[in-house]
């Protein structure tokens, strides 16, 4: 098909790569703006504009869609359909209609469950046994088009952001390449708004654990959180990022270190503990407890916070 690809992160260039390697003709990429990032804060451009160039497709970069000046590539490249996958700007219903087929966005949550900024992250911290990837076609709403199709993946007991991310960034590419070859005959079917939730985008300000919650939640909230924005905890006054744990048995004043082993530093909870297993001192490296142990000593008794 002839199309224009709509992206920005890692999540988005795995499907641009599939679409590529699947043949489909694609005469415009568009991404986001090139940011300052890193200690050097150089402009970067995005993985999604790093595979275009790779393979020598034309890129536009506009900080937005709402005027015409901005959607005259898009109607330039005369798509039959455009795909997005987090791009990360609005586009306006002037620019959904210019593809003949519409625009198709990868989506990755089973909707109308989390729809928003961060379902990933959301489905890890809420428990829930299962995710995956909707394709769906877009509207003028927050991820409320009609759904094309859905493609359910466990979420395993390990899992973090960044494997859970890794392992839809795969299936997402997989179920557009499958769909693009039907989609003008596939059958759309409209989402459940009642049983919407909302995957609010993660904040630093979310990132400090609170021992009064329950080993469980936090555990989870720690996988959600790796690798942004970290965990966090005050360790007698010092700042330290805590990128693994497991829940286990133990009672005390949350907070409290109960016990301090190679294995693990055990930390009461508001319901059971938590062995803190991966650790992380501000300008430090991340690493596991031992080695941390080695390094900073901790006792039975000293308190997080």
């Amino acid at each position: 098909m002839r199309l224009v690809f709509a992206g920005t992160p890692e999540f988005a260039a795995r499907a641009l790569e599939a679409l590529i390697a699947a043949g489909h003709d694609i005469p415009l990429v568009l991404t986001q703006p090139d940011r300052p990032a890193g200690r050097g804060m150089k402009l970067r451009m995005s993985p999604v504009k790093e595979v275009a160039l790779a393979h020598g497709l034309a890129v536009a970069q506009p900080d937005s869609l709402k005027t015409a000046e901005a959607r005259q590539a898009i109607v330039e490249a005369a798509p039959e359909v455009m795909v997005v996958a987090a791009y990360g700007l609005i586009l306006p219903q002037a620019a959904l209609d210019i593809p003949r087929l519409g625009c198709v966005n990868i989506h990755a949550s089973l909707l109308p469950r989390w729809r928003g900024a961060a379902p990933i992250q959301r489905a890890i911290e809420a428990g829930d046994a299962e995710t995956g990837i909707t394709l769906m076609q877009m509207d003028k709403g927050l991820d409320t088009g009609a759904m094309l199709s859905r493609h359910p993946l466990p979420i395993a007991p390990d899992d973090n952001a960044a494997s859970l991310h890794d392992k839809l960034a795969a299936l997402g590419a997989a179920a557009i390449v499958q769909l693009l070859p039907d989609l003008a005959a596939a059958r759309a079917t409209p989402q459940d708004d009642g049983q919407a939730c909302y995957a609010a985008k993660i904040g630093k300000d979310e990132a400090r654990l609170d021992w009064t919650r329950s080993a469980a939640i936090l555990e989870r909230r720690i996988r959600a959180f790796n690798p942004f924005p970290g965990a966090n905890a005050l360790l007698d006054d010092e700042a330290i990022k805590i990128w693994q744990a497991r829940p286990v048995a133990g009672r005390g004043q949350p907070g409290e270190v109960l016990a301090v082993t190679p294995q693990g530093i055990t930390v009461a909870c508001g319901e059971g503990a938590l062995d803190l297993t991966e650790i992380q001192k501000a300008g430090g490296k991340r690493l596991p407890v031992a080695a941390f142990l080695a390094g900073h000593p901790v006792s039975a008794g000293q308190r997080l916070n």
